[in-house]
């Protein structure tokens, strides 16, 4: 009887350590969750190259060059997700988040020269397009999340998968022509264009329990896009005013943008159900 009183007690102190370690081994992580952070958030837009073309041709193609533009801002991003646990250490999640505020660079300028064999600028003079900028909104973010768990209330963790930004491309407003020391500005076409740019994402993040599932947590995010690039066609009257012909042509403007690329330092508090 003794003997099988003691293999009882050994038996209910082995369930309940059983039992114990899992509760250990469970992350206050696993589950759903949703957040909101805010922070810094920078953007490297790549120089821009343009070019006009007219056809017919009556020598008036031309291209332009602007430098690499750097802004930034303060952004609003919103996210959810959902953990499951691997084992005693390890989680995998997916989540996906939204940046809500749009930011937008400084207005910058376009110097224009004339394309090879084409004289529509004067010898001597020059032609800057100004009033351009660009606007980037709409991120958003899906990707996958291993994590660290620290203890039951940390982890760190790791983020991979696909973004999406749309990028508006606000042409100049004005355009000045310099010759002699004289300026004169007149009017520019404007307008502005958008385009979906598709790249990926990278993230490194620490989060930590605050109290009955409310948790505080800092991630720096990287992003890269395909390069954008924008093109718009217009009906034009051409003329050779040495032969005095005039007909109708069509000229197509194009922008390409060398890269764009995104950094966000974040700062949130989430909820983990």
């Amino acid at each position: 009887m003794k003997k099988k009183l003691q293999l009882s007690l050994m038996s209910a102190l082995f369930l309940i350590g059983f039992s114990s370690s899992n509760v250990q081994a469970q992350s206050a992580f696993t589950g759903f969750y949703g957040q909101v952070s805010s922070g810094y958030e920078s953007n490297q837009l790549g120089s821009l190259s343009t070019s006009s073309t007219t056809i017919p041709n009556i020598n008036s193609d031309i291209k332009g060059t602007s430098a690499s533009q750097s802004f930034g801002g303060t952004p609003l991003v919103l996210g959810i997700g959902h953990y499951w646990q691997a084992n005693d250490k390890w989680l995998i999640g997916v989540g996906a988040d939204y940046s809500a505020l749009s930011q937008t660079s400084a207005t910058f300028s376009r110097d224009s020269t004339n394309a090879s064999g084409n004289t529509t600028i004067v010898a001597g003079s020059t032609l800057t397009y100004n009033g351009a900028s660009m606007q980037l909104s709409n991120r958003f973010n899906l990707f996958i999340t291993p994590a660290y768990a620290i203890d039951k209330d940390k982890l760190v963790y790791l983020k991979a998968g696909y973004s999406q930004v749309t990028a508006q491309y606000n042409r100049p407003t004005f355009a000045t022509r310099t010759l002699n020391g004289v300026s004169t500005t007149t009017a520019a076409t404007g307008g502005s264009q958008s385009s979906n740019q598709g790249g990926y994402l990278i993230g490194l993040g620490y989060k930590q329990i605050i109290t009955s599932g409310l948790y505080g947590f800092v991630e720096g995010n990287y992003m890269g896009y395909s390069a954008p690039s924008y093109s718009t066609s217009t009906t034009t009257r051409a003329s050779d005013t040495l032969h005095g012909v005039s007909s109708t042509g069509t000229r197509t403007l194009t922008h390409n943008f060398a890269s764009l690329n995104t950094f966000q330092a974040l700062v949130g508090v989430g909820y983990a159900f």
